[in-house]
């Protein structure tokens, strides 16, 4: 059962890798909606991949932000800037993704690529430390 627990993980994060660059692609064409959502999707599909370990899902993101910010923030295994990190891309892609006539900026875009980065990297150290990666 432990090979396919970390399988999952494995998968959940290979898939927020995969966020990360459709974000850079998104980018670099201008799109910067679209690269607001992806670089989102990078962390939650980061943080999917650390509840595979515990063996947790959730049909709904918020569950899923609980979970890590309760079991992995709060603990302390990572950073509380782990959490801003959460919210701030999370707002940005709501934004983007249901406010009629949101214009996100390059800027706008740019960081939330870079804060993606950031929690995407501090997620793949963990998974290394766990024989995941």
């Amino acid at each position: 059962m432990e090979g396919s627990i970390k399988e999952l993980s494995k998968y959940r994060f290979e898939r927020s890798m995969e966020d990360l660059e459709d974000a850079r692609i998104m980018f670099e064409n201008g799109r910067y909606k679209n690269a607001l959502n992806r670089a989102y999707y990078a962390v939650f599909h980061a943080m999917r991949a650390v509840a595979a370990l515990d063996g947790f899902d959730s049909s709904k993101h918020s569950g899923i932000i609980a979970h890590f910010n309760q079991n992995y923030v709060r603990t302390e295994i990572f950073p509380k800037e782990m959490s801003k990190i959460i919210k701030v891309v999370s707002e940005n892609r709501e934004q983007a993704d249901y406010l009629d006539f949101f214009v996100a900026s390059r800027e706008d875009a740019a960081e939330q690529i870079e804060r993606a980065k950031a929690f995407v990297e501090t997620i793949k150290t963990y998974l290394e430390g766990q024989n995941v990666l």
